[in-house]
């Protein structure tokens, strides 16, 4: 019976702004310091489970190339990646995966994860999986309860009932919705309520099946958008219309409540789902005064604060019980008991129609990045990054021209009718309205200083002719 690892990945992680963002959320990003990313940790905790299955990722449209950059060398394989044209929530994203693994396998068993969550110890893991699957070959759809360490009010949690099956899975009597203080405590002192992870294991036609029974709208969409789906490259593009359709639910509300089904498995894994700064500092190594730093920091009669530095020196002085997060184009200064209040500065951003709640100031494409360095009226200057043999569109701009100074590496220029390779502090001109292109032909990474200059810079005076991605 195999076994098909089901990767979440369709969050945006506003409440750690400003380091998550919407078009490179946290993710894709190494926010606990560990040299790997959050989504790249989840599929490498699973390396030793016996009759893994490669992998699926269901994610959004616009992180289909940054999934397929960072798996690239997963030790699972090659993944599937399932793209979603329209977020639709968990029961949704589960039900698609679960359709895809019985077209290889009528017994396929699901490990549902959430791309975003850091395991301390993921061989406690691994040995809570193994018992899950048991479950979930008994019929059981299985969630894992985290045994709670403190009375936690930011999480839902589970209460469980008794034994089933002879072994350590127990029924759930119930899912229960954020407490407030008095009542985490008590669920705390009781031992039967645990902290709801949010990630699940289960025979694939058994949740369909509780679908069909409790959610009968979410399956047929997406039946339909499954039977619709087109392959393009590495990804699987589900029929956006059939999915668009569909209701959006959590697979809590839509299965695990109304289900008989429910069972659920005590984890103690050093789980966190780092769902705000202040869970992040929960999981973060701190120095003797309390605080946890990371980047170029110094700190004076400081105790108790978080303070990452992304790109510059950050100085505190007699700061005490606050986060401090730096980035290139932003800064968040929060006392850690108001850090929940982050998603509201985000939501002002988009308000504003401000880029910093989309984009960091490098912004990442499937070819590689660019940043910004200076903009003014009628020019910018911009930092590109091309990887080994990848190249930008065959394009055009009605509106600005650019000049291209070759830094590392070899570049292939395409420029009107011509073809020619520019070595280390060479460089071109393409004028305004002029067909072009940019190619790495190298062995290394192609670095170059882009100047634009004209009437109009945005990133939508793009004309695109031929283009790999599909964009």
């Amino acid at each position: 019976m195999p076994i098909h690892p089901v990767i979440l990945s369709g969050g945006i992680g506003s409440r750690l702004w400003p380091l998550s963002r919407e078009a490179y959320p946290k993710q894709f990003l190494d926010v606990a310091a560990g040299g790997r990313t959050l989504v790249q940790q989840t599929l490498e905790r699973l390396v030793d489970l016996p009759g893994l299955a490669a992998p699926m990722v269901v994610c959004n449209q616009a992180h289909r190339f940054l999934v397929a950059e960072q798996l690239r060398d997963s030790p699972l394989g090659t993944a599937r990646i399932l793209l979603e044209p329209v977020g639709r929530n968990t029961a949704p994203a589960v039900a698609v995966a679960a359709l895809q693994a019985l077209q290889t396998s009528d017994d396929a068993i699901l490990a549902v994860f959430p791309a975003d969550h850091l395991v301390a110890q993921p061989a406690h893991l691994r040995e809570a999986v193994t018992q899950a699957i048991e479950a979930a070959h008994a019929g059981g759809l299985v969630t894992f309860g985290v045994v709670p360490h403190r009375p936690e009010t930011g999480y839902g949690y589970i209460e469980a009932g008794e034994t089933v099956g002879g072994g350590p899975a127990r029924a759930v009597r119930q899912f229960v919705e954020k407490p407030d203080a008095e009542t985490a405590r008590a669920y705390l002192d009781s031992g039967r309520f645990y902290w709801n992870s949010g990630m699940f294991v289960m025979r694939a036609s058994a949740y369909l099946q509780a679908l069909r029974t409790h959610a009968p709208a979410i399956l047929e969409a997406c039946e339909a958008a499954v039977a619709g789906a087109e392959q393009d490259m590495d990804f699987v593009r589900l029929d956006a219309a059939a999915f668009e359709r569909c209701p959006a639910e959590s697979i809590d509300y839509a299965v695990m409540e109304p289900t008989d089904a429910a069972v659920t498995l005590a984890l103690d894994a050093g789980w966190s789902d780092l769902g705000s700064w202040a869970t992040l500092m929960e999981a973060a190594e701190r120095d003797a005064a309390g605080n946890a730093l990371m980047g170029d920091v110094l700190t004076r009669d400081s105790h108790n604060n978080y303070v990452r530095a992304e790109s510059r020196l950050v100085a505190t002085v007699g700061l005490e019980d606050h986060v401090v997060v730096e980035t290139a184009d932003s800064v968040l200064v929060a006392p850690r008991g108001q850090v929940h209040a982050v998603k509201d500065i985000v939501e002002q951003l988009r308000a504003d129609g401000r880029s910093e709640a989309l984009e960091h100031r490098e912004v990442h494409r499937p070819w590689g990045s660019y940043e910004g360095l200076v903009r003014a009226a009628r020019f910018q200057v911009k930092r590109i990054i091309v990887h080994p043999g990848s190249r930008l569109s065959l394009q055009m701009h009605h509106h600005r021209a650019e000049h291209w100074v070759v830094v590392q590496g070899t570049a292939r220029v395409t420029r009107g009718d011509e073809e020619f390779l520019l070595g280390e502090d060479q460089s071109t001109y393409i004028p305004l309205g002029t067909v072009h292109r940019l190619e790495n032909p190298g062995m290394i990474p192609l670095e170059l200083v882009e100047v634009q200059s004209g009437s109009y810079l945005g990133e939508d005076d793009i004309v695109r002719i031929e283009d790999r991605y599909g964009r």
